[in-house]
């Protein structure tokens, strides 16, 4: 909370200000999506790559009773919001982060500061949990590193606190100067150095330099001296001296001596040295990155004073760091929300923010257990959380715990108590939770994973999941390939390239896409059921199914002078005029659309009739991401303008024109025109720039039975599986029911088991398919990748012959989906 006045955070930002100085603002927002809202919030119009918040000021003034704005100047029309205050600047970015410098400066209290290529957030979270017993912790929420999330984090701070922890991230040279003073951290922490983000640097050297700007005026910082390249630059960093450095590794010149390593079936044994004292360690994980992780928080505790009998004992304590948002099909029609590992004031916030996103309910349910890690007075800690779920617009509060249970008194939303996880369950029935959206959200002890266990749907042992992350990242790839004002229509048809419906479009309608693209009615009219208000295009409308369309006010492709004919006769029967329409052109595809030598027949028909109203006109490329057809793809772009030219010009007004899809906005910026439509490259595949896209999707399998087959067996249907040796054969429930193609078996297709990559035997089944995995130590419960980050859709698609749209496709709807949010 900033609790300061107009004119103080002018004064601050050296900004002007129009309206009442007067205001005081005790939040600040940047994201005009979160549902928070009041009069003493700052919204902080950001003018960024793919967005620019001054377009939502009104938005918020009007309806969310937000009064106090810091914008820059030229972008706002005072007039619209005469009872606003605003705050003008050259730089809102700039602005924001002056303002944390300055909120930052009023605490004394000490910061430790973390940067490195991974693990920044594992160590922040960790630490948390290390020591939240002596300190009243504010940390960054989640994975707030960027320029826009260390000043939110930072304006956390208060005065309840007593040491805050902080992460920052780094993309390009020039980012960390800034971030530094933002955060100006007494302890430092290097985790390592990685190739991520490595693109916009002349190599690693510079990027370490650049980290290390972070921690010029730390007491300490903290590294291990095993990585030689951080190493080296920290030592002859000028700003840093010998005595400020702690370092621990199994170099022998480390501070912090690891003597030996031992990896074990379920834990991590390290013996130490520091100063004269040799001690163990016992870390709870196996992997080198939760070692390397915890060895630096081990650093901060010895260097804080902590004794090795301690730092031994909550080691052994240590648990996984939940680091996504899961979203779940769950029983009655509803949608669950895992995140049933921690529970804080800032990943609630997240959490809840998630949970409003889904629109496809009326009813929005948080299931919270106590939150044991606050900084704050049980009091003042329920009294915000009551505040935060009322202001965000939740319906209904379930809480579990004694001590919740305690400050039922403060929320004053539809709320139930319970004392424990176990007499929840226990009155579950009774409640009947029906077609809402839940967020189960609960301290460890807890165990609200039993709680998800009972609401979630079960359908499939193997799930397909999609990272929500990965979708946004993919969307604003191609939003900075596009002109200023280039509209984008997200193409949703085929069940989202088969990654699903709604809950795509909520995240597309989240980001603020202008169109949503489908196949048929019955998909837009699902959509418009789940609560998605954007203009929906349906690109293969059917007789028949006109009535419905616009009673869900959904927008027909008219490609034939049948199907126009018939949808003004319906207009005309229920009294509707004005109506948007989309006229498809063929340019040369010769799949659907007018022709060019129609556009006469096509306008007479049009300017004969007030029903309906020509929204856009469009076409489509036929080869827009194979080179070799490059000069008929112009010849299609020079034809479809002719005739865009035409028509515009027979109707008296521009509709919108577009014709790119994926392969087009990447290889023909000079026809972007009015708006681009973005298909398979949002769910992570391009033709030429997949090294820019991240993969959405993991189709993931368990292990159901283990066999060991001797030499003369054969192994599935028609004993195309024939053993030659003696065999591990391990079936998983996936076939070609789910997706996956009889052409795959029978060793032609590898998936990932337990590290190592082991081929398909004997044919593939209709629910089940096997493996030879011999030479793998495997159980029944393992794990198995059938297509994610190795093996590939790609190389799926090459052993089927095909094309990767194929294979996303093909995954079928029985195979349960689970939508996770970082």
């Amino acid at each position: 909370m900033i609790n300061l006045s107009v004119t103080k955070i002018a004064e601050i930002v050296q900004g002007e200000v129009i309206g009442d100085s007067n205001r005081i603002v005790n939040n600040v927002l940047t994201d005009s999506r979160i549902p928070v809202s009041g009069s003493r919030v700052i919204f902080v119009a950001i003018n960024g790559q793919n967005h620019n918040g001054h377009e939502f000021i009104y938005e918020l003034y009007e309806y969310r009773d937000i009064k106090v704005f810091l914008v820059e100047k030229d972008e706002v029309n005072y007039s619209h919001c005469p009872e606003a205050s605003f705050v003008i600047v050259d730089d809102t970015l700039q602005a924001l982060q002056k303002l944390a410098i300055y909120h930052r400066n009023r605490f004394a209290y000490p910061i430790i500061g973390i940067t490195g290529s991974n693990g920044k957030t594992i160590v922040k979270e960790w630490l948390n949990q290390l020591l939240s017993d002596e300190y009243q912790i504010v940390r960054s929420p989640r994975s707030y590193n960027s320029q826009v999330g260390v000043p939110l984090s930072v304006l956390q701070m208060d005065d309840h606190f007593d040491l805050g922890i902080f992460e920052a991230g780094i993309s390009k040279p020039g980012e960390m100067v800034k971030l530094q003073p933002i955060i100006d951290p007494s302890i430092g922490i290097f985790t390592n150095i990685g190739m991520p983000h490595q693109e916009n640097f002349d190599d690693i050297d510079e990027k370490v330099n650049e980290k290390l700007k972070l921690f010029r005026e730390v007491n300490t910082l903290i590294y291990c001296k095993d990585h030689a390249v951080i190493d080296t630059i920290a030592r002859e960093n000028t700003l840093l001296a010998e005595n400020q450095l702690l370092t621990w590794g199994q170099n022998s010149e480390a501070n912090i001596k690891v003597r030996s390593i031992k990896r074990l079936e379920s834990k991590t044994e390290v013996h130490v040295q520091y100063k004269q004292q040799e001690f163990n360690l016992t870390i709870p994980f196996t992997d080198g990155a939760s070692y390397e992780n915890a060895m630096h928080c081990v650093a901060t505790m010895l260097l804080l004073g902590y004794k090795a009998a301690d730092i031994e004992e909550r080691l052994k304590r240590l648990q996984p760091v939940a680091m996504r948002l899961e979203l779940l099909e769950g029983i009655n029609g509803c949608s669950l929300i895992n995140d049933s590992y921690n529970s804080d004031l800032g990943s609630l916030a997240i959490a809840v923010d998630f949970l409003m996103q889904q629109k496809q309910h009326d009813k929005h349910v948080v299931i919270l257990s106590d939150i044991l890690e606050s900084g704050y007075a049980p009091e003042q800690l329920y009294s915000k959380v009551a505040q935060m779920l009322e202001d965000k617009g939740v319906d209904l509060l379930i809480g579990i715990g004694p001590e919740i249970s305690r400050y039922d008194y403060a929320f004053e939303i539809d709320v139930d108590f319970y004392t424990s996880t176990h007499e929840f369950l226990a009155d579950l029935k009774r409640r009947e939770l029906r077609d809402s959206a839940i967020l189960i959200k609960g301290s460890r002890k807890f165990h609200f994973e039993q709680i998800c266990s009972t609401l979630e749907r079960k359908v499939h042992r193997t799930t397909l999941e999609i990272n929500l992350n990965a979708i946004s990242h993919n969307l604003n790839h191609y939003r900075s390939l596009l002109n200023p004002d280039v509209m984008i229509m997200a193409m949703v048809k085929a069940f989202s390239y088969g990654s699903g419906s709604f809950e795509i479009a909520n995240l597309l309608q989240y980001h603020r896409v202008d169109y949503l693209g489908v196949a048929y009615t019955d998909e837009g009219v699902a959509l418009r059921e789940a609560g998605i208000t954007l203009p929906i295009i349906v690109l293969n409308p059917s007789f028949g199914t006109y009535e419905v369309m616009i009673e869900f006010n959904l927008e027909p492709e008219i490609y034939n002078f049948a199907g126009l004919r018939e949808f003004i006769s319906v207009l005309n029967r229920v009294g509707v005029s004005s109506y948007g329409i989309h006229l498809k052109i063929d340019s040369g595809m010769h799949r659907l659309g007018f022709l060019p030598d129609q556009v006469d027949e096509l306008l007479d028909i049009i300017k004969s009739t007030n029903s309906v109203r020509v929204e856009s006109i469009f076409s489509h490329l036929a080869a827009s991401d194979e080179p070799q057809h490059d000069e008929f793809t112009k010849q299609q772009i020079e034809l479809f303008s002719s005739v865009y030219d035409k028509l515009s010009e027979g109707l008296g007004y521009k509709p919108v024109k577009h014709i790119l899809n994926t392969g087009g906005i990447e290889r023909f910026p000079e026809a972007q025109f009015d708006m681009v439509r973005l298909g398979i490259g949002l769910y992570g595949i391009s033709p030429t720039q997949q090294d820019k896209l991240m993969p959405i999707s993991t189709l993931r399998s368990k292990v159901i039975q283990v066999k060991y087959v001797q030499p003369g067996e054969t192994i599935g249907y028609s004993r195309r599986g024939v053993v030659d040796k003696p065999t591990t054969v391990v079936t998983i429930p996936v076939g070609y029911a789910d997706g996956l193609s009889r052409l795959l078996g029978n060793g032609n297709y590898r998936v990932m088991l337990n590290g190592k990559l082991v081929p398909t035997i004997g044919n593939i089944s209709m629910d089940t398919t096997m493996l030879d995995a011999t030479g793998v130590d495997v159980k029944e419960g393992d794990e198995v990748i059938v297509f994610g980050n190795e093996p590939t859709i790609a190389d799926m698609a090459k052993a089927m012959g095909t094309i990767q749209y194929e294979v996303l496709t093909s995954i079928s709807q029985r195979v349960k989906r689970v939508y996770f949010q970082e």
